[in-house]
């Protein structure tokens, strides 16, 4: 009689529900392990959207509008790379870039960090539609996630920022997630950068918000407005000079 395979061997048993708690352990150990073998000691975090292509494939973009903010992936690929060359060292890397690991602005975020030799990190998630990770990111700290919660935990973990770019739901599921646990003083302060003042100021009045009692008008602060990716790394030096 053939063996039984192992309990932690035993595939469809580790995929079943009464698995479920291992599995999310599993998926906070794995990121945790390997960045602090790593050196991770913190990140910034860079949002926006995977439709908005790099210069290379903006002439195949049909619509106008989403063509027109091709130059955000230039922007967020030169921010990378300013951070990555500020910060990493070979034993100790601070502010690594920390993207969700598709493309768009995800693959300009880890391009930057590559093009300039230095690490940077992905949190892919298992979609219906599958998401392929970008080639930018350094081998080793590419991770796949089953669960949006456990990955969205890694994004803020060790984040000293978050920048965030023109994107989609999944964009505004990730800014208002920080912007609310911040506020309600579940993780520390940090710089919540939105890149693109009239973008961001167009597609959501803030100010109104304010004014109806929605939110306090101190809450406002924490919003810092960026059109330069030099502003942006000025918000982020200046906050924890």
């Amino acid at each position: 009689m053939k063996s039984p395979p192992k309990a932690y061997e035993n595939i469809p048993f580790l995929n079943s529900d009464a698995c479920r708690p291992v599995r999310l352990q599993l998926e906070y150990l794995h990121p945790e392990v390997t960045m602090e073998e790593q050196g991770v000691k913190s990140t910034i975090v860079l949002f926006g959207s995977a439709r908005i292509p790099g210069p290379e494939h903006a002439a195949a973009c049909k619509n106008p509008k989403l063509a027109a903010l091709v130059p955000y992936y230039e922007e967020a690929r030169k921010l990378a790379a300013m951070v990555s060359t500020s910060c990493q060292t070979n034993h100790e890397c601070e502010y690594v870039i920390i993207t969700g690991g598709g493309g768009g602005i995800m693959e300009a975020g880890n391009r930057g960090a590559h093009e300039v030799g230095c690490k940077s990190i992905s949190l892919n998630i298992t979609l219906p539609h599958e998401q392929e990770p970008n080639p930018y990111v350094t081998e080793g700290l590419c991770f796949e996630f089953r669960y949006f919660h456990m990955r969205k935990m890694h994004f803020l973990s060790r984040a000293k920022a978050v920048v965030i770019f023109p994107g989609g739901f999944g964009t505004f599921d990730e800014l208002f997630e920080a912007l609310t646990l911040i506020q309600t003083g579940k993780i520390d302060p940090m710089p919540v950068i939105l890149f693109g003042t009239e973008h961001w100021k167009r597609l959501i009045d803030w100010d109104y918000l304010a004014e109806c009692g929605l939110i306090s008008p101190g809450d406002l602060d924490l919003l810092t407005f960026c059109d330069t990716v030099e502003d942006a790394w000025k918000a982020i030096t200046d906050y924890y000079a």
